[in-house]
């Protein structure tokens, strides 16, 4: 759990199939009050365009476009603590360790940024910044979407598992009595937020009435 709710968090944006996770994670989050580092790959911007119809410009992106009709929902001042950086500047805060943290995720996690991190390949701020994270021994969680798995891949899960991330596949449950793709997309966000320690009411939790 995170125990340390005033540091920001760091959310990473990459190409594999998922990006309805991503914006629904990144409007719980700021709904929360979280303050949010935001990194979105080449690869992600791509899927975003394909997925969910948005053209997202990485130089200047613009809240309002990456976060679609969420972006009427969240309260005042929500996007005042929202903090983007270009995937290719090494210079950003998220690079250091000496810039501190709560957590990172990683949703959607590509297989080519899940063996980058894994053998410390990392060649962007993404890769660089997950790789901060193990090394302080911070909550790192990656979200793979992807099916059937390679060999290699699986390798590469259980090298980061080993390293200390969490392996948090987006696979959603039925048993919460889902009605809709959106019932589906919250039950991965709630499962996400409860490793990052961010108090959600998304789903009915087991055992509940």
């Amino acid at each position: 759990m995170d125990s340390s709710p005033h540091l920001p968090l760091v959310l990473a944006i990459t190409g594999a199939s998922g990006a309805p996770y991503a914006v629904r994670l990144l409007e719980v989050l700021l709904a929360a009050g979280r303050e949010i580092h935001l990194s979105i790959s080449s690869a992600g911007q791509a899927v975003f365009l394909q997925e969910i119809g948005r053209r997202l410009d990485l130089e200047r992106p613009d809240p309002a476009i990456l976060l679609g009709a969420a972006f009427e929902r969240l309260p005042a001042g929500a996007l005042d603590r929202l903090h983007v950086w270009h995937h290719r500047d090494l210079m950003a805060p998220i690079a250091s360790g000496s810039f501190l943290t709560a957590a990172m995720v990683i949703c959607p996690c590509s297989g080519g940024t899940l063996a980058a991190v894994a053998h410390s390949q990392g060649g962007n701020l993404i890769h660089r910044a997950a790789e901060v994270h193990l090394k302080e021994r911070r909550k790192l969680v990656v979200v793979p979407r992807e099916t059937p798995l390679s060999l290699p891949q699986l390798r590469n899960m259980a090298a980061i598992h080993e390293a200390g991330a969490v392996v948090l596949p987006a696979s959603p449950g039925f048993y919460a009595a889902a009605d809709s793709v959106a019932d589906l997309v919250d039950f991965v966000v709630a499962r996400i937020c409860d490793q990052i320690g961010v108090p959600n009411t998304l789903v009915r939790r087991w055992g509940s009435a």
